[in-house]
């Protein structure tokens, strides 16, 4: 264990940050002109607040010391902008969830770059899948600034939609690159970002203002234990943003009649589905939807960076920095003790089963299969005259933990790869064929691992749709 712990043990408070962390000179530093929130307290993260389509710059600075980084002295480097969900619960749907809102917002993007504005971005480039992402090449020996327009608000993404909802917070993440041999824009040299919320035009002046107020109203010995509001916000160091694959085979899914079904697979009744994100450093299983493909456990091969990867992958990324050398074989070899003494008991345990791939068994499992691809199937069967054949059917299984009519529906709605907006309600049928609305309790008292066959019927008051269990 001496090659594996010759590190310094951190107290737990202390543990997200390495030790020379103050004093070390960053390569690039970014600028967002934008003030921050008066009502954050002093140890935790700045916010920001931004209106909608507003455009805000970022300046991009070139810090390094005089001789560092020869290799890029006058060459480009290529930056990438993400607006991405702080919410580790949304991180893990983020697909899903930006569908949806492509869903719901045809022809828009969430992040847009405002060229006329920009100084010093040479080709810049917005992929039309990839919403929340822009990219250009810039030159750190000249001036260089970025406007950005946010098009998505925040409360978009809340979970219900009665009015007055918190809104949910987003992180805009830049990630730097430098060319290697075969002049692509892959080695990895800086990455930042900051918090911020999105409001409708004039939302964010209203709120700063309002946070102005409070704070303006409390005693002095209060105010002390909240950071003042700067003018600018300045994007902290974080770990690189994973790199992404989407497979996107399904545009949008289509519903033509009364009675329809979700997009299939030709021949096997198996969806047109978009996996998640995948990050090649481990053994996958197919996920609780059938479409996610979910890290497990981590390779003793995996090179360092990779190692980094699965651990911003797996909610870990406070102790990226603390395990920046280790590689998939140095973090299998720490034990309980190891890294409960280095990462804290909570946290500490929680990697402790994430290394060694412990799976907790969900507390309710179903199995599900479109009926349209069956009923094609028995058609077939019947016009042969070959009524003793068998017919081969694929189901996919649902993972259920919450046990409401809310996760079933968000579940089906990522299995077929649409919006949960797009299903109004959940009807299981019943005795002479009845449809009976299926509730919390209703799904309480499933049976494990039951059978459904899926239908749905077009709802004729609005563009929904009613899913049917039979």
């Amino acid at each position: 264990m001496s090659d594996v712990l010759a590190l310094p043990i951190f107290k737990q408070e202390e543990s997200n940050l390495p030790p020379d962390s103050d004093n070390k000179i960053l390569p690039f530093q970014y600028v967002l002109c934008a003030a921050t929130s008066p009502a954050v307290k002093l140890h935790d993260e700045t916010l920001t607040y931004l209106n909608q389509g507003q455009s805000y710059e970022i300046r991009m600075l070139d810090n390094r010391k005089i001789g560092e980084l020869p290799e890029i002295t006058g060459k480009m480097v290529k930056s990438i902008i993400r607006v991405v969900f702080h919410d580790r619960r949304l991180q893990y749907t983020e697909h899903q969830q930006l569908e949806g809102w492509r869903w719901n917002r045809p022809g828009d993007r969430i992040l847009d770059l405002d060229i006329p504005m920009s100084v010093g971005i040479i080709d810049p480039r917005a992929n039309p899948t990839q919403l929340n992402t822009v990219e250009f090449l810039w030159d750190p020996s000249k001036r260089t600034s970025v406007f950005i327009q946010v098009h998505c608000i925040s409360t978009e993404f809340t979970m219900r939609k009665h009015g007055g909802e918190k809104g949910v917070p987003f992180r805009i993440q830049i990630d730097t690159f430098k060319e290697n041999e075969n002049e692509e824009y892959t080695e990895h040299l800086h990455s930042a970002s900051c918090q911020v919320k999105v409001f409708k035009p004039k939302g964010a002046d209203r709120k700063q203002k309002t946070d102005r107020e409070k704070m303006e109203k409390r005693a002095p010995q209060e105010k002390e234990k909240y950071q003042p509001s700067y003018e600018t916000t300045i994007l902290t160091e974080c770990c690189p943003w994973p790199e992404v694959t989407y497979v996107n085979n399904s545009p949008s899914p289509g519903f033509n009649s009364t009675h329809n079904s979700f997009p299939v697979a030709e021949g096997n009744g198996s969806p047109n589905h978009q996996p998640e994100p995948v990050v090649q450093v481990a053994d996958y299983f197919e996920d609780t939807e059938g479409s996610i493909l979910t890290c497990i456990n981590l390779l003793p091969t995996a090179t360092p960076q990779d190692a980094q990867q699965w651990l911003l992958r797996n909610r870990f990324s406070p102790f990226c920095r603390l395990f920046t050398n280790f590689s998939g074989a140095d973090l299998l070899k720490l034990t309980r003790e190891d890294v409960i003494q280095i990462c804290g008991p909570a946290d500490g345990i929680r990697l402790f089963n994430a290394l060694k791939g412990r799976v907790v068994r969900p507390r309710l499992t179903i199995y599900v299969c479109q009926e349209s691809q069956q009923a094609r199937e028995q058609q077939v069967k019947h016009e042969n005259g070959d009524a003793a054949a068998n017919t081969f059917f694929v189901y996919h299984a649902i993972y259920l933990e919450e046990l409401t009519a809310a996760e079933l529906t968000e579940k089906i709605a990522q299995l077929f790869n649409i919006s949960p907006r797009q299903i109004n309600q959940i009807f299981k049928q019943g005795p002479t064929g009845i449809h009976v609305l299926v509730s919390d309790e209703m799904i309480q008292n499933f049976q494990d691992e039951v059978c459904f066959v899926l239908d749905t019927m077009k709802d004729d008051t609005n563009d929904g749709y009613h899913i049917i269990l039979k």
